[in-house]
């Protein structure tokens, strides 16, 4: 499949070092917004969406993780940026798998948040893919928010959740979908040893979409890693504990 011409957004100080950010499936870049205050000017931030997601093109499905994954090396290129820090989360942290055992030329340092290498069964993510391609996102939009924060975090804050439903609700139907064909289809398990960049792997200790067991899983497999697992966070863990993943993120790729 041709790659996509990602849309994305830039902030921080020229010359500082480059990171990208990808984001779950549902999402846009403007998840990663918590975190832009708190890099301060250490990093160079390049946030993108995933094809079928946010103001990306939407290209018919089904996707495959490396389909996202030449997306962002072309995005890459677009930008002139021959080697960079990549975090990622759920859905970007598969990307962000796929890339540095692929093409580690490119990729300095890997951070890879609330993600799997391997989320079966598959029929799962087929039958969401189905049903929204028959009834858009409405449908599962409160289902896919009782996954990404914890009960006390959405009831102590109503108004932002709406914020975020709304996100959810605004992804397209068929980007949506496609993406649940890429993760049904996925199984990176194999692909783990081959990551040589340093990592840092980071679970949602109340994330029920990737519990921690699938962040033990990927630390084990990539020999330079460690895992940290945050307490009271669920699966959009950036934005639940952002000064603690922040700061996180920012150690591991400014060491």
């Amino acid at each position: 499949m041709t790659a996509t011409t990602l849309f994305q957004r830039t902030a921080g100080p020229l010359g500082a070092p480059f990171l990208l950010l990808g984001g779950s499936l549902g999402s846009n870049l403007d998840m990663w917004r918590p975190q832009l205050p708190r890099f301060g000017d250490r990093l160079r931030v390049v946030r993108f969406d995933h094809r079928g997601h946010g103001a990306s093109p939407v290209p018919q499905g089904p996707y495959r993780i490396e389909d996202l994954g030449r997306d962002v090396l072309a995005l890459l290129d677009r930008l002139g940026i021959e080697r960079t820090s990549y975090c990622g989360l759920s859905l970007g942290g598969m990307v962000g798998m796929w890339l540095a055992a692929n093409a580690p030329q490119r990729i300095e340092r890997l951070v890879l948040i609330c993600t799997s290498a391997h989320l079966p069964p598959s029929d799962g993510w087929l039958d969401r893919a189905r049903q929204v391609r028959a009834g858009g996102m409405q449908p599962v939009a409160d289902a896919v928010l009782g996954r990404w924060f914890t009960p006390r975090y959405r009831a102590a804050l109503p108004t932002r959740m709406t914020s975020y439903r709304a996100m959810i609700a605004a992804c397209p139907a068929e980007g949506y979908a496609a993406g649940c064909e890429a993760i049904a289809a996925m199984d990176l398990r194999e692909d783990l040893a081959r990551i040589a960049a340093p990592t840092l792997v980071i679970a949602g200790a109340d994330d029920p979409a990737t519990p921690p067991e699938h962040g033990e899983l990927i630390h084990r497999r990539i020999r330079n890693s460690r895992l940290v697992v945050v307490p009271n966070a669920a699966h959009l863990a950036n934005v639940e504990q952002p000064d603690t993943i922040s700061q996180l993120i920012s150690d591991h790729v400014t060491d």
